[in-house]
């Protein structure tokens, strides 16, 4: 299914939904139907289309006036509201030609029920905004780990979202923020069939049948005390790489 497209000349207001999350790509259908009952479109923040820049610039073509942005985070984690405005006013400010109002609502809605109360509550863009850069962004982030956090079909059906949230608030109760262990939600990474999956790197670690309690575990054995968790670890077989000889 695409994000649906309004029938003959545009309409002089459009609100679009738009997915914060890797979460929200999975769900899109979901995020598609909330937004068939608000009669928006929707757009996506990263990992699927399509992008919030590009619905934007659809609307801003058909010559709409006014859009209002709705951040939909159906996840435990993921981008804050800041994130949507700081993608909207950097859009709004590089646009060639026709601009809309941009309307931000100034909080994100977690569930589709509360998508009219959150839209209720929004702010105008003006491009001028700070915080569009930082210079935190010019360098690769210091973290000694990188968890991977799989939300391909087969691990979302399987409830790594409940994971998530264990990993999450293991590391919030250990102190570790994103300069130690930096999450990360990703597409499909396999296994499938020991799903829900997530990988630790740089020391490529894989664990399988992650439910919260094992998730809270990885964080106290693994991501503080240095040691992998051997009960849910993975066999991970390299494929070797031919050898090559000078002639």
């Amino acid at each position: 299914m695409t994000s649906p497209a309004p029938d003959g000349p545009a309409p002089r207001s459009a609100m679009v939904l738009v997915g914060m999350s890797a979460g929200e790509a999975v769900r899109r259908d979901e995020l598609l139907r909330a937004a068939a009952s608000h009669r928006a479109s929707i757009a996506f923040l990263q990992l699927a289309d399509p992008s919030l820049s590009a619905e934007l610039t659809r609307l801003a073509d058909a010559g709409t006036e006014t859009v209002v942005l709705v951040g939909v985070r159906l996840t435990a984690s993921g981008p804050g509201q800041s994130w949507l405005r700081r993608i909207a006013a950097y859009w709004w400010r590089e646009r060639a030609g026709h601009r809309p109002e941009l309307l931000v609502a100034t909080r994100l809605a977690d569930s589709p029920d509360a998508v009219a109360t959150v839209a209720a509550a929004t702010k105008a863009v003006t491009g001028t905004e700070p915080g569009l850069t930082s210079a935190a962004w010019e360098d690769v982030p210091g973290h000694r780990h990188q968890v991977m956090v799989c939300r391909g079909p087969r691990c979302a059906a399987k409830g790594v979202e409940e994971g998530l949230r264990a990993l999450v608030q293991g590391l919030t109760e250990q102190g570790l923020g994103d300069d130690d262990v930096l999450v990360t939600q990703t597409g499909c990474q396999f296994p499938c069939n020991q799903a829900p999956v997530i990988s630790v790197q740089p020391d490529d670690v894989w664990y399988g049948n992650v439910d919260p309690a094992t998730a809270a575990l990885i964080v106290t054995e693994h991501l503080a005390g240095g040691r992998p968790l051997e009960s849910h670890r993975l066999p991970r077989h390299r494929k070797q790489q031919p050898d090559h000889h000078d002639d």
